[in-house]
């Protein structure tokens, strides 16, 4: 039986196709009129991290050397002291407004072994036993005023190191209630949170010596017990687990971790929604040479990752937790701060798979790591200025509904395409298509629709360029305008190496009204 939205003809021949059709000349007709709805998103689907040790200072990943500067030597610290982040900057708050609305989360591996020091005193100078780092009231303050001014909503996880302890070695709420307590007071809400962040490598993450899933099972039923008391309309996630499913780094052992099956076993089905990280390979400060190379970026195989990991925890998801939301609380280029390419045009391919193919999976939102620190930054953290991940984030906030449609199959594994609802018109389709291949052009067919290109003078290029003209903030953070260059029904020619929207206004689907 043919497909009602597509069908492929040449001369008698014709084959059915779930969103797009193709000729036997590669010619791919997409419909946008007919693309049935196959899931939908939270609002803040796109979304961002900023570490909890920005917020209280500390040692946090280097940034790689610039161009002009000699490599770092192998064996170097991957770590440099930076003092707390400065969330009332009228750039940072300007351009993170832009993403409005977002989840912040504020979390990290150091964030299981922060003090919460609930007074207005300095900063102490050493944190108390058992834990490794001190955040005051002011600065979480700020962070709640941050978030409240750039349109985001709060998610978090509390200490659970060796501090937070009695003499049993069982969790204790007097921190987490010190920490939500002070909240509320400030004027802020916790959305959601995950009890410790990435139990899966806990003694990693300060978690206490021997932990292992039984002890996590435990752990967390204890802060259900607290959270619904404290914080009932907090969104409990869990288990925040990464490394499992897709290796990072292909023939790298990895560190004894905890199972996540064996934790939700344990714990059963405690969370409200499941949660997970995912990170498509390990920076070169962690693994050195065996580190993936940017030649082998623009590949199926490694945009493939993402979907793949996804497809791990989600069969976990329905065993265990059958029905429950599935969230990416944490995700970026590359595990350790970001690769030497993180911040430049070639990772927005992965960013925008990522984007596409996990929306279409019903994952509800993928918080970015971070917004403007490290390599892995959206923004980069000296001048604030955008890099192309962020202006990807921006077109996708602007351009992408929240109601996924199928958009089918694409015939050719160098091009991938997805459509959403269009933001803001009623009908309305957007896509967005994606030619991997380095060296040849693709060719779609759409009806009347805005383009919007993305391309870059190089692959390692941190500018974009938008339909052929580069993308760039004022110095203020103020943003320029963003609009689509008008083309008729037809065939649409996408450069090599590019990433191009079309959105259909007047395409008439009945999904998106």
């Amino acid at each position: 039986m043919s497909h009602p939205r597509l069908t492929l003809v040449r001369s008698a021949l014709v084959v059915s196709l779930a969103g797009a059709c193709t000729s036997l000349h590669g010619q791919i007709v997409l419909q946008p009129k007919s693309m049935p709805r196959v899931a939908q998103v939270d609002p803040r689907y796109v979304s961002f991290n900023v570490e909890a040790i920005e917020i209280t200072g500390g040692r946090f990943w280097k940034p790689f050397p610039k161009k002009d500067q000699p490599p770092a030597a192998p064996g170097t610290d991957p770590y440099q002291y930076r003092p707390p982040i400065d969330l009332s900057r009228a750039k940072l708050r300007k351009l993170a407004g832009a993403l409005a609305p977002s989840y912040m989360r504020v979390s990290g591996t150091w964030r299981n072994s922060t003090y919460f020091q609930d007074d207005d005193a300095p900063q102490m100078s050493t944190p108390p036993a058992g834990f490794k780092g001190v955040m005051t009231r002011a600065q979480w303050k700020g962070a709640i005023d941050f978030a409240h001014a750039v349109g985001a909503d709060l998610v978090t996880s509390v200490a659970i190191s060796d501090g937070t302890r009695d003499a049993n070695g069982d969790w204790t709420t007097a921190q987490a209630k010190a920490f939500f307590d002070f909240t509320r007071k400030a004027g802020g809400h916790i959305a959601a949170t995950e009890f410790l962040n990435e139990p899966t490598f806990a003694a990693q993450g300060a978690a206490p010596k021997g932990y292992d899933e039984a002890a996590f099972a435990k752990d967390v039923k204890a802060f259900r017990t607290f959270l619904k008391a404290e914080s009932p309309d907090t969104i409990y996630l869990g288990p925040g687990s990464i490394g499992e499913g897709v290796p990072m780094i292909e023939g790298m052992p990895m560190p004894k971790m905890l199972s996540t099956e064996k934790m939700l076993q344990d714990s059963g089905s405690v969370f409200d929604a499941f949660s997970y990280h995912v990170y498509t390979t390990l920076s070169p400060r962690c693994v050195g040479k065996m580190g993936l190379s940017w030649e082998k970026v623009l590949t199926p195989a490694y945009l493939d990752r993402n979907p793949d990991t996804e497809a791990f925890y989600a069969k976990l998801r329905d065993t265990y937790m059958p029905g429950k939301q599935i969230w990416l609380t944490e995700t970026g280029e590359a595990g350790c701060g970001g690769s030497p390419w993180a911040s430049a045009f070639i990772d927005t391919f992965r960013f925008a798979d990522q984007l596409g193919s996990l929306a279409r999976r019903n994952v509800q939102t993928v918080m970015v790591n971070t917004l403007a620190s490290s390599d892995y930054g959206l923004l980069n953290e000296e001048t604030l200025n955008p890099r192309p991940d962020y202006w990807l984030a921006l077109l996708w906030k602007r351009l992408m509904g929240t109601v996924v449609l199928d958009s089918g199959p694409a015939p050719d594994a160098t091009l991938r395409i997805y459509a959403h609802c269009m933001k803001g018109a009623s009908g309305g389709v957007s896509v967005v298509a994606l030619n991997i291949d380095k060296n040849a052009e693709h060719a779609i067919t759409l009806p009347a629709a805005d383009r919007y290109t993305l391309t870059a003078p190089e692959l390692l290029s941190e500018t974009m360029m938008l339909n052929g003209k580069p993308l760039q903030a004022a110095q203020d953070g103020t943003l320029p305008a963003i609009t689509g260059e008008r083309t008729k029904a037809g065939e649409q020619k996408l450069p090599p190496a590019s990433i191009t929207f079309f959105t259909v206004r007047n395409a008439g689907n009945a999904a998106c009204r």
